[in-house]
């Protein structure tokens, strides 16, 4: 890696400039949670999409690593259960983005810019991220990590998104193998895909801390991938969403524990 982009991975995996405040999306109808800078007008936003039977809480330190450094972060509670409907769970990331841009956060010293709108998700998240994507027209960068099929189909979705993307697969997936559906949501992307691997990583290596579904599920919790994933979507949506073209460099950079891949069609 470059010296200057191995300077700038050592930055984004640190906390951001901004001290953090968590709020309860339920007290505006949509349950799930929220976290943003402490004050900021004209803020980028990401709506988050948790994965399959994963409440918002597992991803709670990548949530408030990006409102550290400067973006408001929703993440809906909804569809929890094992019969998710896939087409609901992304009508509630765009209704994220609603309450985003509706409602001052905060004391009402925090604002979003309607034209600085990302999403991001998980497993079934990610993949709902995508269908959610091919809907909105405001969305501009959107991000996946060991994104899953759903129904409709986000492979198909992904024809219909012109905006740049980012998709992390894991290496040791037994749930969405890293030469499936990641690569094949991004060879379908109208727009900029980036693919990476990361090699040791497993589908629930995203997640953080334990819970129950682990028992269902293959894989757990693992800090470096965790690390990993904030710092590759940290500096993508500082790009995308934010402007911030300092930390391009990053998003071409061998990140150690990764592997830029090239999309493949089925």
């Amino acid at each position: 890696m470059a010296s200057k982009a191995k300077h700038l991975v050592e930055e984004l995996s640190h906390q951001g400039p901004h001290r953090v405040l968590r709020g309860d999306l339920a007290l505006v109808g949509l349950p799930g949670v929220v976290h943003t800078p402490a004050e900021g007008l004209g803020l980028p936003a990401v709506a988050f999409a948790h994965g399959w039977l994963q409440p918002p809480v597992r991803y709670r330190g990548l949530l408030r690593h990006l409102a550290s450094w400067g973006f408001v972060v929703a993440a809906p509670g909804t569809q929890l259960g094992p019969l998710a409907s896939h087409r609901l769970f992304a009508a509630d990331l765009r209704t994220a983005l609603d309450v985003c841009t509706g409602v001052r956060l905060g004391d009402g010293s925090v604002s979003v810019d309607a034209g600085k709108l990302g999403l991001a998700g998980h497993s079934v998240g990610g993949g709902c991220a995508v269908l959610a994507a091919a809907e909105d027209s405001r969305v501009r960068a959107v991000a996946t990590m060991a994104a899953t099929q759903t129904k409709p189909f986000a492979t198909d979705a992904a024809s219909r998104c012109g905006m740049p993307s980012l998709h992390l697969a894991a290496g040791k997936d037994l749930v969405a193998p890293a030469v499936g559906h990641a690569s094949l949501i991004a060879s379908n992307w109208a727009g900029e895909a980036g693919l990476r691997t990361l090699p040791k990583a497993t589908h629930m290596g995203f997640t953080e801390g334990r819970h129950w579904s682990n028992l269902l599920l293959p894989g757990k919790a693992e800090y470096a991938t965790q690390r990993v994933a904030r710092v590759l979507l940290t500096a993508f949506f500082l790009v995308h969403l934010a402007g911030n073209r300092r930390y391009a460099p990053v998003l071409d950079a061998d990140v150690k524990g990764t592997v830029i891949e090239t999309a493949q069609a089925a």
